[in-house]
C-alpha cells in the first residue's frame, strides 16, 4: 500500500519535469454533488487561481467526452476524488478513477480522497449503496465480471488514502481546507 507520503514525493519529483494542463481535475457524480459541493469547490478553487479541470466547464462542445475526460485526468496535476453516495452506480465515475490510479502510481499523480456524505469504510468495503451499486453493475450482461472486479480494486485502493470525510457543516470551510492544501502542493 503506497502512502500519502510517497504519492506527494512522486508528484513533485514527476511535477518538476512536465507542464500541467490542469492543475485538479474533479471527479464526482453529477447528480450527488454538481449543483452543492462540487460547484462550490470549483469557484473555489478558481477563485484561488487554482486552474481546475470540471467536465461541464471544460469539454468542448461536439468533443468525445470519454477520450476527453482521460486526457485531462492524464494532464492534471491533483485528481479530488469525491466520492458520494451514488458515485459507484456511474461507470463513467468508475472508469476516471481507474485512470486516476493508473496515473499515480506510472505517472506519480496526487489523489485527494472526499468522502462526501459517506463513511470511507463503505467505500474500501463496498458496502451500502457501494455494495448495490458494484452488485448491479456485475448483473449487467454488457459490463465483463473481470472489469467489475478491477472496480472494486480500485475502490479499496482509492479509499485507503487519507482524505477528508465530510458528512455536514460549512462547505466554504471545508473548501477552504481542502484549497489550501492544493495550493500548497
Amino acid at each position: 500500500m503506497t502512502t500519502m507520503k510517497e504519492l506527494k514525493s512522486q508528484a513533485s519529483s514527476s511535477s518538476t519535469n512536465e507542464r500541467w494542463a490542469y492543475d485538479v481535475f474533479l471527479s464526482f457524480r453529477g447528480e450527488d454533488t454538481r449543483k452543492g459541493f462540487t460547484g462550490n469547490l470549483y469557484k473555489a478553487l478558481c477563485g484561488k487561481g487554482i486552474n481546475t479541470f470540471l467536465d461541464d466547464q471544460n469539454l468542448r462542445k461536439g468533443e468525445e467526452i470519454t477520450p476527453a475526460l482521460m486526457m485531462a485526468i492524464q494532464e492534471s496535476r491533483i485528481a479530488i476524488v469525491i466520492f458520494s453516495e451514488n458515485y459507484a452506480s456511474s461507470t463513467f465515475c468508475l472508469k476516471e478513477l481507474t485512470k486516476i490510479m493508473e496515473c499515480i502510481k506510472h505517472k506519480g499523480r496526487l489523489v485527494l480522497p472526499v468522502f462526501y456524505q459517506v463513511d470511507p469504510s463503505d467505500v474500501r468495503h463496498q458496502k451500502g449503496s457501494y455494495e448495490n451499486a458494484l452488485a448491479s453493475h456485475e448483473r449487467k450482461k454488457t459490463i465483463d465480471k473481470a472489469i467489475v472486479k478491477q472496480w472494486r480494486l480500485i475502490l479499496q485502493e482509492a479509499a485507503s488514502i487519507s482524505g477528508w470525510h465530510f458528512e455536514h457543516g460549512c462547505v466554504a470551510h471545508f473548501s477552504f481546507l481542502l484549497i489550501n492544501f492544493v495550493y500548497h502542493r
